[in-house]
């Protein structure tokens, strides 16, 4: 009789403490399988911008930083060294294979958070970011950008910006300074030199000052060289500043302006809207006026036509001074003829009055 009576009590004691003892180690497993779900100090990666519809968003930056990044490293080769030792360890014992399969299978998770590229909750809305391992984010956003100016070609529909994210740290002003300090030697540490801008933009965060931050990091630029100098209309670096609670994301961006602040949208359209629309606008109007102007002087007998349409013409077009141009040639062709006229008619009362 003891032992039924001892059975309840240690599977509710079980139970309590299973409750208590299962939710930690279930978060911890997700985190250790994948890496790290949020956006935390130390990370690589990019950020993106997006409409709305952050899954989308993140299909099409997979697609897009694979079709890339296949290109300048070549295919990811993990799943071939995955089947390989799941497919040659099994062979012996029963017990055996089932327990190597097992280290397989944890092996094979273990090694997803070693994969190129890996969404992260960002931590604000309509924003994504991706971490990157093995991979410059610098050089194939860069790539992705040239490519995009060069071929014109739109190949995505959701995604906005893509800003490619260096280093992170904690978003406070001390922890600022110390990453920076190193961080930023690579472009402006003498030897090395150049201009520069900086861009700041915060999300979810309000114990930052942007004035501040500019500031420092400015003198910061300041002391790793003199020679270093700021240039906001076309500078050779821009250095990046993305804050997003408590997290700081710095790059160092080569292009910004010629890329259009990273914007994947407008980086399409900037070579083609200016070239197409201005011809169009000016010298389509010009040559409606030039025509006119001619049919006016070279049929002085259709004066009485040309009077009534070409101001019209210039009306719609909301321009006067083609109106008097058109009036000064009609001056020339047609009021001659008018002044005959009433030459003529003032002979004629002349002869009857006498």
């Amino acid at each position: 009789m003891e032992a039924p009576d001892q059975q309840p009590t240690q599977p509710g004691s079980g139970k309590r403490k299973g409750k208590a003892q299962y939710v930690p180690a279930k978060r911890a497993r997700r985190c250790d399988a994948g890496g790290p779900r949020q956006l935390e100090p130390g990370l690589q990666g990019i950020l993106i911008t997006c409409n709305m519809n952050e899954r989308k968003c993140v299909e099409e930056a997979y697609s897009l930083l694979n079709e890339y990044g296949d290109d300048m490293y070549g295919p990811e080769k993990f799943t071939d060294k995955d089947q390989q030792t799941s497919g040659s360890e099994g062979e012996d014992d029963d017990v055996e294979a089932a327990l190597k399969k097992e280290v397989g299978d944890i092996k094979a998770s273990t090694e997803m958070r070693l994969r190129r590229f890996q969404s992260v909750e960002s931590g604000a809305n309509n924003v994504v970011f991706i971490r990157t391992l093995g991979i410059e984010p610098e050089k194939l956003v860069h790539h992705i950008l040239q490519d995009m100016y060069k071929t014109k070609k739109k190949k995505t529909r959701v995604i906005l910006r893509m800003l490619p994210i260096s280093g992170t740290c904690k978003a406070f002003l001390e922890d600022m300074k110390k990453y920076a300090e190193t961080f930023l030697e690579p472009w402006f540490k003498a030897p090395n030199k150049g201009t520069f801008q900086i861009v700041y933009k915060s999300r979810n965060n309000s114990h930052m000052n942007r004035e501040e931050v500019i500031k420092e990091l400015a003198g910061i630029v300041g002391s790793l060289n003199s020679e270093n100098k700021v240039d906001l209309t076309n500078p050779q670096y821009t250095v990046v500043v993305e804050i997003i609670k408590a997290v700081c994301c710095l790059s160092v961006v080569k292009d910004y302006t010629l890329f259009r602040k990273y914007n994947l949208q407008e980086v399409v359209k900037s070579a083609k809207d200016p070239s197409q629309l201005n011809p169009k606008q000016g010298n389509g109007k010009e040559t409606k006026l030039e025509s006119g102007d001619t049919l006016n002087q070279n049929n002085p007998a259709e004066g009485k036509n040309n009077q009534q349409v070409v101001p019209e013409i210039s009306e719609e077009l909301g321009q006067i001074k083609p109106t008097s141009e058109m009036q000064v040639v009609n001056e020339g062709g047609a009021k001659p003829e008018i002044a005959s006229q009433v030459t003529e008619g003032s002979k004629s009362k002349e002869n009857d009055l006498s």
